[in-house]
């Protein structure tokens, strides 16, 4: 019978789409996480992943033993843990770049402090990925922008906070400053991605102020926007990172949007019912105390 090593390269193989990035997460050479992964397909008796020269993909038996496999995980992670007053064990948790720059990176930060026994487990991606890989069972949670479409029956989403979208541009000797429809004269656009969550909520705020702009890049991702900004390339609509020093950064400025200010939700995307639900209710309830002290 297969061990719990084996399980878990299963998993982090099924996560990664690839042996050799797997065994970088898990500390294994590529050549022990393929022979594991062998192991645990005779163990079996079927192939679980469809393979070819680039990738490896779940196949259906494979995704019907992601979530079987993680419960066992979590049942072997939490063994002893009635005789402990703190969380344990493992989470796997899914997370947009933005928002460890954001209000989540603080969060973070506290769960590592208050749970030395619990290891997070960081999957750097897009919203959209995140849930696909919910549904798969090879996430056990993710920190996400609302959906602009319906969720599937099975997976939640719960609000932790909120970051105004703001309009952002390279700082000039320019005492006045520009007005939001003053930039689209002066520089180009830079767009977050359109068919993401996030670049749905720039078409929202370029729609809500009425701007017309004038088309440069198109990116996947804030930080990198941010970058560019600073650099000179354009000006931007992103939301406002908790954790961006943007009154005293001598490179950026900020534009306060005069029509309609539109917000970007952040929040927790999870199963309905899942094994380290504990821990992200600790989550949830964290950001709950800040909006209580805050009132």
């Amino acid at each position: 019978m297969s061990s719990i090593r084996v399980l878990k390269n299963f998993l982090a193989i099924s996560r990664h789409k690839s042996v050799a990035a797997a065994a970088r997460e898990i500390g294994l050479t590529a050549a022990a996480a393929g022979q594991q992964l062998q192991q645990l397909e005779a163990d079996i008796g079927v192939e679980l992943f469809d393979r070819t020269k680039r990738s490896m993909t779940l196949n259906y038996h494979g995704r019907s033993l992601v979530e079987p496999i993680s419960e066992i995980i979590e049942r072997y992670e939490t063994l002893g843990s009635n005789f402990k007053s703190e969380l344990s064990g493992t989470i796997v948790l899914g997370a947009l770049v933005s928002t460890l720059m954001g209000a989540f990176g603080n969060t973070l930060n506290e769960l590592k402090q208050n749970y030395p026994e619990l290891e997070i487990k960081l999957i750097a991606g897009l919203s959209s990925n995140f849930l696909e890989q919910l549904i798969e069972g090879s996430l056990d949670a993710a920190i996400v922008t609302e959906s602009p479409y319906a969720l599937p029956q099975n997976i939640q989403w719960t609000e932790l906070y909120t970051e105004p979208m703001i309009a952002i541009y390279p700082a000039r000797k320019n005492k006045r400053g520009f007005t939001p429809k003053e930039l689209a004269n002066e520089f180009p656009f830079i767009r977050f991605e359109r068919n993401t969550w996030t670049g749905h909520l720039v078409d929202q705020t370029i729609r809500a102020n009425k701007l017309n702009i004038k088309e440069g890049m198109e990116l996947n991702s804030v930080e990198a926007i941010i970058e560019l900004v600073r650099q000179g390339l354009g000006y931007a609509i992103v939301p406002k990172l908790a954790n961006i020093a943007w009154e005293t950064d001598k490179y950026l400025r900020v534009s306060e949007l005069s029509g309609k200010t539109i917000f970007r939700k952040v929040g927790l995307l999870e199963r309905k019912k899942h094994g380290r639900e504990k821990i992200t209710q600790v989550i949830k309830q964290h950001f709950l105390s800040i909006l209580l002290r805050k009132d």
